[in-house]
């Protein structure tokens, strides 16, 4: 330690112990103290050159200003400067104050105005079990699940009817549900369905197939309903056409404008007839053309239609241009080179084609097995293609067949 260093520690211990003992004094002296207004505190002044390097501060008494004249002083008595600030004074009409303890005050302190716990406080274990926190709010996730509690928007979805865990399967669904404000965006699209003629207890079915509506411009919807009136759609045809097309709204008025000349043009079909058509099946207008383009040519060059025939058939049974082409291959097949229905038949009975396979040749060997197949109208005991799929098996087994239903079971467990 530097030489100088240690005169300075004793002056610092020296003043350490001044200063209590004065304090000390003071306290045991209190009577005398408050008889001075505003009972000033005892102020250790510095003197101006006191500080010397390597030299002790040395410190005064200062008594306090406003304090009256000693009594002893009266006397002729001498006095200390020391007993100048400590002795009573006299002095009328002033009411005594007592000093504050210290240690009342803390005592006294206000225990709201205590600061919080640190976080790196140590808790025990019991206290930390006691503590609850929210889940945090995932960053990426790949269910809509984890974002029910903490979105409004989601929560009023979940309350329609709506049914996440189905549109979370739809590409980028889940995060444009997110983006979405209830209140600011998908009031007014509900609102809108409801206008359409969407029903209530249908929204929710409506919006779990199509939740992408809730993106679309209010604007263009309307733009786009405002488009099918001009074409003679009536208000409740485009209500029945919205419900069984959910994605219909979401086209383009250019694009449905396409996909009604498509049709007409290809079918040959008058106006009336192409309206009666998509009314029928309004996902013509929202699927895939070229399926029904591949349909149309394995009628026409595999079956052997003629234009016409597809046109009736095409009418009468729109599913047969979005049917598999396996399956109507089969069919044909089956109808026309096995059971010999021919072309005109199969064009005046076409919901043939919608049957099951399965159960044509069923009820088809059963009344073979009775000796009652003919289909030919020229002939008696005639059995037109629409009782032959069309009839449930009691109607079919008693009216048509004039059998038994046990009668028709025990012949399908022979096959």
């Amino acid at each position: 330690m530097a030489l100088w260093a240690r005169p300075a520690s004793r002056c610092c211990c020296w003043l350490k112990a001044a200063c209590a003992a004065e304090l000390q004094r003071l306290r045991s002296s209190s009577k005398a103290v408050q008889a001075c207004q505003g009972a000033a505190p005892l102020v250790l002044l510095a003197s101006r050159h006191s500080f010397l390097p390597w030299g002790l501060q040395t410190y005064r008494r200062v008594s306090v200003e406003n304090c009256s004249k000693p009594a002893s002083a009266e006397d002729g008595s001498s006095s200390s400067p020391e007993s100048n600030l400590l002795l009573p004074v006299k002095q009328e009409q002033v009411k005594p104050e007592t000093i504050p303890d210290l240690n009342t005050e803390i005592l006294c302190e206000d225990w709201d105005d205590v600061p919080p716990s640190s976080a790196l406080e140590e808790i025990s274990e019991e206290e930390a079990v006691q503590i609850l926190a929210d889940p945090l709010l995932p960053l990426q996730s790949s269910t809509l699940r984890d974002y029910v509690d903490h979105s409004e928007t989601l929560t009023k979805l979940v309350q329609l009817g709506v049914d996440l865990s189905q549109v979370e399967k739809r590409q980028k669904a889940g995060q444009l549900l997110l983006t979405l404000d209830f209140e600011k965006d998908i009031k007014k699209i509900l609102l809108f369905l409801k206008d359409v003629g969407v029903e209530d207890n249908q929204l929710g079915l409506f919006l779990t197939k199509n939740p992408y509506i809730l993106g679309e411009d209010l604007e263009a919807l309307e733009t786009r309903v405002a488009y099918l009136k001009s074409k003679k759609f009536g208000n409740a045809e485009i209500a029945q056409m919205v419900s069984r097309a959910p994605y219909l709204l979401l086209f383009s008025v250019e694009r449905l404008d396409n996909r009604l000349g498509f049709f007409k043009n290809e079918l040959g079909l008058s106006v009336k007839k192409t309206k009666d058509l998509v009314i029928r099946l309004p996902r013509l207008l929202t699927g895939k053309l070229e399926p029904v383009k591949e349909n149309l040519q394995v009628c026409q060059i595999e079956f052997g239609f003629q234009r016409n025939e597809i046109q009736q058939i095409a009418y009468k049974t729109p599913k047969i241009l979005t049917a598999s082409r396996k399956r109507l291959r089969q069919t044909f097949d089956y109808l026309h080179n096995i059971m010999g229905i021919p072309h005109h038949m199969l064009t005046r009975f076409p919901q043939v084609f919608n049957s099951k396979l399965l159960r044509i040749k069923e009820r088809h060997m059963f009344l073979i097995f009775l000796g009652r197949a003919q289909y030919d109208p020229a002939k008696p005991s005639y059995i037109s293609l629409d009782q032959l799929v069309s009839l449930p098996d009691e109607v079919f087994c008693t009216e048509i067949a004039k059998a038994s239903i046990q009668d028709f079971e025990k012949f399908l467990k022979t096959i």
